[in-house]
């Protein structure tokens, strides 16, 4: 890994542990202020503020306690420009340990941004794991 692949990776390792933490304002500081997040549910929340409320409800509710998981094997981290870098890597949940629960694996993609004071999202998309055959069958 190269330092600017390192520095965007530690970007999601911080969101990692502000959603372990269960902190939302934390966890959506890491967005830019217009950021796009897509849940696996297809829901986009656009915009810094609504991240942080939706997580804040998501983190005092239904996903209070929840943790991440980094699953999936390496991260895929490319530079398109010097100042933006796609990242796909796999990733998965517990609502009630910290081992991933199974169903809860996705493929995760965020489009990072450097700015003035370090790498923020800019957009994120979250898409679950599923086998149409094994659903067909």
């Amino acid at each position: 890994m190269t330092e600017r692949q390192n520095e965007v990776l530690a970007v999601l390792g911080e969101l990692a542990e502000a959603w372990n933490d269960g902190d939302a304002a934390a966890y959506a500081s890491h967005f830019t202020e217009d950021a796009d997040y897509v849940t696996f549910f297809g829901m986009n929340m656009p915009g810094r503020a609504i991240i942080e409320s939706a997580h804040r409800s998501l983190f005092e509710g239904p996903l209070k306690g929840s943790k991440l998981d980094a699953g999936g094997g390496e991260p895929k981290v490319r530079f398109i420009r010097p100042d933006v870098a796609i990242v796909v890597s796999g990733g998965g949940s517990s609502l009630s340990d910290d081992k991933p629960e199974p169903g809860r694996e996705s493929t995760l993609t965020y489009v990072l941004v450097e700015e003035s004071d370090g790498w923020r999202v800019a957009s994120f998309q979250n898409t679950r794991v599923s086998d149409p055959a094994a659903r067909a069958s």
